[in-house]
């Protein structure tokens, strides 16, 4: 359970980023399903980009950083997909 832990919060705060992103951006042509898939894909990457960034010493390890990480990742990855799709909608 120790190791699905953080998994896991990088997942759910990926999903906030990606709504988050998903609520400011409404340019982007995607629905709430992509926008949570990408929020979640995003999320446990950028969690664990971050966690591999920082090492264990760092102020940002532990569920603090796999927090913020996955709510970067998972907005960012959001932002990234809507930008696309909307580009492809327009062609």
């Amino acid at each position: 359970m120790e190791a699905l832990l953080p998994i896991i919060i990088q997942a759910v705060t990926g999903v906030i980023g990606g709504e988050a992103v998903g609520a400011v951006v409404k340019k982007a042509a995607m629905g709430h399903a992509m926008k949570i898939i990408s929020g979640v894909v995003g999320g446990v990457g950028g969690g664990a980009l971050l966690g591999s960034l920082g090492g264990d010493a760092g102020a940002l390890s532990g569920l603090l950083g796999d927090a913020i990480g996955g709510a970067a990742g998972g907005g960012i990855l959001t932002a990234v997909v809507g930008a696309v799709m909307g580009a492809m909608k327009k062609a």
